[in-house]
């Protein structure tokens, strides 16, 4: 398992969809050990921030900082090498491979102590441990989440970025996955989070930004953004 004190630092992030700006110049921080989340409503630009931030979308301007490294234009894979871990939107797990085989896709998990990564995976999510031969396409919408966070765990990372793992899960499923995200954090790995339950999101948060139309419209800790009356009543309720 990896550790950090690397802190994420994002500076002026901007990218846009053609003619779309999709991000307008945010600024964003993660300490290093922290969990920070970022909500907003669909179209806000949440998912073009992790998208943009891990080499996944090209930025148009600004600075991504990871403890000394310049990830600022890198492509993902680079990002990814550099401890940073995404774990998309609909997590893209391949479908047509088994659950081991999708744990193994990465090059850090071929390259690093991956059994004992694996283990520490399996423990996460002891469903995983039932099905390593089970074909992917064939798990439940959770456990292919849970096989998601465990491909990005098995690239050893130090920042985990994840784009709404609660998506489409039924509640308990969504506690099952959130009680892993709080045994990750716990080992000293830092997690940026995007969900659109704000109160989900705060459970979990040390700190906090709402996003609104590519922009950060607030930030601050959980208990500072519920006592925001107009955050509070827009996102909170």
């Amino acid at each position: 398992m990896s550790t950090s004190n690397k802190t994420l630092v994002v500076k002026g992030l901007a990218s846009s969809y053609g003619a779309i700006k999709a991000l307008r110049g945010v600024d964003l921080k993660v300490v290093g050990g922290s969990v920070v989340s970022v909500v907003g409503r669909n179209g806000a630009g949440k998912s073009t921030l992790l998208n943009t931030l891990c080499g996944v979308v090209k930025a148009d301007a600004g600075e991504v900082h990871f403890g000394d490294l310049d990830l600022s234009g890198q492509t993902a894979q680079k990002v990814t090498k550099s401890g940073v871990a995404l774990v998309p939107e609909g997590r893209k797990i391949i479908a047509p491979l088994t659950v081991k085989e999708n744990l193994h896709l990465s090059d850090a998990a071929k390259r690093k102590s991956d059994r004992d990564m694996e283990a520490w995976v399996f423990e996460l999510f002891p469903r995983l441990k039932e099905r390593t031969k089970q074909y992917a396409g064939s798990l439940s919408g959770g456990e292919q989440q849970m096989l998601a966070i465990g491909r990005a765990l098995m690239t050893h990372p130090e920042l985990l970025v994840l784009d709404e793992p609660s998506m489409g899960l039924a509640p308990l499923v969504v506690d099952k996955v959130y009680e892993s995200l709080i045994s990750i954090n716990n080992t000293g790995i830092s997690i940026l989070l995007v969900e659109q339950d704000a109160n989900l999101a705060s459970s979990v948060a040390d700190y906090m930004y709402v996003v609104q139309q590519g922009e950060v419209a607030a930030k601050g800790t959980p208990d500072d953004l519920a006592k925001n009356d107009f955050i509070a009543s827009g996102y909170f309720s």
